[in-house]
């Protein structure tokens, strides 16, 4: 008798199993892959494009130069503070003169000690001193304001070259040479590494989805393998007219296999479950995990 128990048993469960089959993947929703940053580059003072130094599609690292404007005026004017700035020769000239002054007041000062001199020459000699000790301040405060200027003309010269952001690439370059820049952008930059996934979630499945999750993004290109992104943003207010919240994922791309701008598919939560080995007293049977320690089955067994 406990024989066809233990047949039955085994059958049933058997049956359960091929009955649930395979798990159902997870479902997939639509999604977008896009740039990680965007930015139209252009410049901030009127002038007129002297150099053009990067096409579109071409690479570009954070503080390349793209493009220059012409800047001639710009050009001649740093160079006059550069040159005012470096020079000391009015600085050396009233060091000098501060050392003979200093000198002749040590000679008053012993003399009048002496009684050779009056009063009056030694006061001569002390406002000589301070008036070339003065003289040198000032050289020094008026060097310092020429530095200030070179730094101003330099800034000038630098309003006038357009350089990188970020590391990226030229996706549009919108002027040509010798054309006039005025609020239009030159270029606008895209990085691409990261790339950034936006999906959009129906709001059933609101509170499943959180940020450090892993989804698998399948990129619709031929025979692109799926790849792993992580949730970096979840909305926490969902839209009314579509029922829908924004989420949104960091997708690294290292070696820039992927270009931005494609749809794709993406699955949350499709991570493998880890094997597991059956515990102590356990069998397996048709797939199904069965107990042999649970005191019913082995009152069954008994009979």
């Amino acid at each position: 008798m406990s024989r066809w128990i233990l047949s039955w048993v085994c059958w049933g469960l058997a049956c359960v199993a091929a009955a649930a089959g395979p798990a159902a993947p997870a479902p997939t929703l639509g999604c977008l892959i896009e740039p990680d940053k965007v930015a139209d580059l252009g410049s901030s003072v009127i002038g007129v494009l002297d150099s053009v130094r990067v096409e579109r599609g071409d690479m570009v690292k954070k503080g390349q130069v793209l493009a220059v404007l012409r800047n001639d005026v710009e050009r001649a004017t740093a160079e006059v503070a550069r040159t005012r700035a470096a020079t000391e020769a009015d600085l050396r000239g009233a060091e000098a003169n501060r050392v003979l002054a200093q000198q002749k007041l040590r000679r008053a000062e012993e003399l009048v000690a002496k009684k050779f001199l009056a009063q009056q020459a030694l006061d001569q000699a002390q406002g000589d001193y301070q008036v070339a000790d003065q003289k040198v301040l000032q050289i020094r405060e008026q060097l310092r304001v020429w530095g200030r200027e070179l730094s101003v003309a330099e800034a000038q010269v630098g309003l006038r070259t357009i350089r990188s952001p970020f590391d990226g690439v030229v996706a549009e370059r919108y002027l040509s040479l010798g054309e006039r820049v005025e609020e239009k952008p030159v270029f606008k930059i895209a990085k691409i590494d990261p790339l950034r996934v936006e999906v959009i979630v129906p709001s059933s499945r609101f509170g499943t989805i959180r940020v450090g999750e892993v989804a698998s993004v399948k990129p619709d290109l031929p025979n692109a393998a799926a790849v792993d992104a992580t949730v970096a943003l979840v909305d926490r207010v969902i839209d009314a007219a579509s029922n829908t919240f924004r989420v949104r994922l960091n997708l690294p791309n290292p070696d820039l296999r992927l270009p931005a701008g494609l749809r794709c598919r993406i699955a949350f939560g499709e991570a493998a479950p880890a094997a597991s080995t059956p515990a102590a007293g356990a069998s397996l049977i048709g797939g199904m995990r069965l107990d042999t320690n649970l005191p019913a089955f082995k009152g069954r067994l008994r009979h």
